[in-house]
């Protein structure tokens, strides 16, 4: 048994095991992530912890890690315009109680 177990890892490589590991976790937590966006959970965190995963294999998700790193930047860095105060009927603004 044992020789067929050495036969069998050493003619896929451990390499073609690590991937199909990599990638079975990989796409179970991106895909846990997908359910979580429609349901209550941390989407948010949970998908690219699957990109993450997954990017220690696939470069494809090394590159829609690294896009959604980019939107995710872009989103929260830019410059908000500060809201008017509100005016009262004379133009003037009222002062909210303190």
């Amino acid at each position: 048994m044992l020789k067929q177990t050495q036969r069998w890892s050493s003619s896929l490589g451990l390499r073609q095991i690590r991937r199909v590991v990599i990638f079975v976790v990989g796409m179970t937590v991106l895909l846990f992530g997908l359910v979580l966006i429609v349901l209550p959970g941390p989407a948010v965190l949970v998908v690219p912890a699957g990109l993450a995963i997954l990017g220690l294999e696939f470069g494809w998700a090394r590159r829609w890690m690294r896009r959604a790193r980019e939107m995710f930047d872009t989103a929260f860095s830019r410059k908000r315009v500060p809201a008017k105060p509100e005016t009262g009927k004379r133009g003037a603004v009222e002062k909210v109680g303190v």
